[in-house]
Formats: C-alpha cells, sequence, structure tokens
C-alpha cells in the first residue's frame, strides 16, 4: 500500500486501484442517479437532492476507515470537535441565508428578463446540460472569490480557518468560518437565481456539491486521470493543503478545474505526492477550537503574534 515507484508516487493495487480509478465517478453518479428517481416519483427537488448526501457521507467515512490513504489521518488531532462544530453552524446559517439570496436574485432576474422581453435561462435543455452550465458558472465566481480570500490579507483571516486542517478528510469539506462559506456560497448562486434557473437545477449543484467537496477532501486513494482536466479532484486539492505557501496558492476550483485551467492556476506535479503534513507552515499557533477559530478573524492581530511568537513570522498570501 505504501510501495513507490521511482516518480515518487504510490503503486496501488487489487480493490485499492480500483477504487482510486472509479470510487469518484460513481459517487456521482449514483447519489445523481438516486436523485432524479425521486424527483420522478413526484418528490420536490429541494427535498430529492438532498436525500443521498447523508447516506453517501456515511458511505465515504466507512470507505476511509478501510481504505485510508494515510493512517495518520485517520485520528483526530484536536480537529473533529470544531469541524462538527462548523458543519452544523454553517448547515443552519446557509439555510437561513439561502432563500433571502435567493428571492432577492429571482427578483432581480425577473426584472431583468421583463426589460428584454425573454428569459435568460435555457429551460428547454435537458436538466444535465442545465447543471453543467450551471456549475460553469458557479465555478468562475467560487474561483475568482476563492483566489480572493487567499491574495487579499482582510479575507485570508477568514480563510484561514480552512486551511488550518491538520489532517484532510471527507469531513473537511464543512470547514469554513461561516462569512467564508456564506459569501462563497452566496455569491455563487446569484448569477444563477438572476438568470432564472430553476429549484431542480440549484437543488442538483447543491448535490453535485456536496459530492464532489466530501470526496475532494478524503482520506481515500485517488487516481482519476484525464478527470483531472475537469474537475478539482482529490488529487489537485492536497496541493493547495500543502503548509508551503506556493503550492497551497493553486487548484483554487471548487468543484470544475476549468478557471486553473485557463487562469494558469492549474498544479499537479508528475513525479510526487502531495505532502501528508497539511495546515499552515506560517501560522503554528493558529486556534484550533470551535469557539477560537470562529474568533480568530476579529483577534486576527493576537493570532500572528502568537504565531510569531512560536518562531514563525506568518507571511503574505
Amino acid at each position: 500500500m505504501t510501495a513507490s515507484d521511482a516518480t515518487g508516487l504510490r503503486q496501488l493495487a487489487g480493490f485499492e486501484r480500483i477504487l482510486a480509478m472509479v470510487g469518484f465517478p460513481v459517487a456521482v453518479v449514483a447519489t445523481h442517479a438516486w436523485a432524479f428517481h425521486l424527483m420522478g416519483q413526484g418528490l420536490d427537488p429541494a427535498v430529492a437532492t438532498v436525500v443521498p448526501i447523508p447516506v453517501y457521507y456515511f458511505a465515504l467515512a466507512c470507505l476511509e476507515r478501510v481504505f485510508p490513504w494515510h493512517r495518520s489521518w485517520l485520528h483526530s488531532q484536536g480537529d473533529l470537535r470544531t469541524d462538527i462544530g462548523l458543519i452544523l453552524t454553517n448547515t443552519v446559517l446557509l439555510g437561513l441565508a439561502t432563500p433571502t439570496v435567493l428571492f432577492l436574485g429571482a427578483w432581480l432576474g425577473a426584472a431583468l428578463s421583463g426589460a428584454i422581453g425573454t428569459g435568460l435561462w435555457p429551460t428547454g435543455w435537458p436538466i444535465v446540460l442545465q447543471l453543467a452550465l450551471a456549475l460553469v458558472i458557479a465555478e468562475f465566481i467560487e474561483y475568482s472569490v476563492h483566489r480572493s480570500f487567499h491574495e487579499i490579507p482582510g479575507l485570508w483571516r477568514f480563510h484561514a480557518t480552512h486551511h488550518s486542517a491538520p489532517r484532510l478528510y471527507w469531513l473537511n469539506a464543512a470547514r469554513f468560518h461561516p462569512i467564508d462559506l456564506f459569501l462563497v456560497g452566496a455569491c455563487k448562486i446569484i448569477p444563477l437565481a438572476v438568470l432564472g434557473a430553476g429549484v431542480e437545477v440549484f437543488g442538483l449543484v447543491n448535490l453535485f456539491s456536496a459530492v464532489h467537496g466530501a470526496y475532494q477532501h478524503a482520506n481515500l486513494p485517488v487516481r482519476v486521470g484525464p478527470l483531472n482536466w475537469i474537475f478539482s479532484m482529490t488529487e489537485l486539492h492536497r496541493w493547495h493543503h500543502s503548509r508551503q505557501i506556493e503550492e497551497a496558492n493553486q487548484n483554487y476550483g471548487g468543484n470544475l478545474a476549468v478557471w486553473d485551467v485557463l487562469l494558469g492556476t492549474r498544479f499537479l506535479p508528475k513525479d510526487r505526492e502531495p505532502p501528508e503534513a497539511t495546515g499552515m507552515e506560517d501560522m503554528p499557533a493558529f486556534p484550533m477550537g470551535f469557539v477560537a477559530n470562529l474568533a480568530a478573524p476579529f483577534r486576527w492581530g493576537a493570532v500572528v503574534r502568537e504565531s510569531q511568537a512560536a518562531g514563525t513570522p506568518p507571511s503574505a498570501r
């Protein structure tokens, strides 16, 4: 399981190799097929696209216990309680805020459609093509906002929570400061609402993001080959969690790699695996507790001084 060839890439065999190649595609197809089936049975799209998520999360967590990429990532390093607290907090806050964001976007879209005399969203397209278009549009916004969180110091203090993760596993997908997650989530769905995308499109975008995000952070072997040019999958995203700033400031894609490819920020070395150590090398004293994580952006000066006292001055991102 840990053998590597001359290039520094781990050699996989047996079911681990099969899982690495087909696990992600199977997860996407299975969860979305289930959602389509439920919608076909008349279930509201907002509900049908949520039903597969907890089952998928459970399956992913079980697979991690049997086929871990790094055994050290199986054990909590003071992060589990914080991750649970953040996923619960963010789920509640997004659940409260999203309807308002969608209402405002839809109102603006209706006004715009009335002004030009036609609808803006291609409602006549097959739903799969509508989902693909929605993901590309949303991804441009998510890529831009995500990159801004890395390059603008005032925003980085909120995004640092995500990069404080001392290991990678499925629950990391929700390890975000609520302000970070709200800005990314709100910004990427507003254009879809303005264009007039239907409720089934929003539900499917949410489902795809949940499935992809958990797999993107999963502690599983992943080798998706050419799909790394389409999706911002695990192999790319592990470099984004490198402790080295020059490696972490790459691969900004949330779901898709298209904008990383076009804008030159795609990073996937062929001669070595991503580092096992994650986190922020320049911020060794970043607070790890749930409440401390929430408070960190608002006491940033103290957080910086604590890291300086620990012997590593934080650098500009």
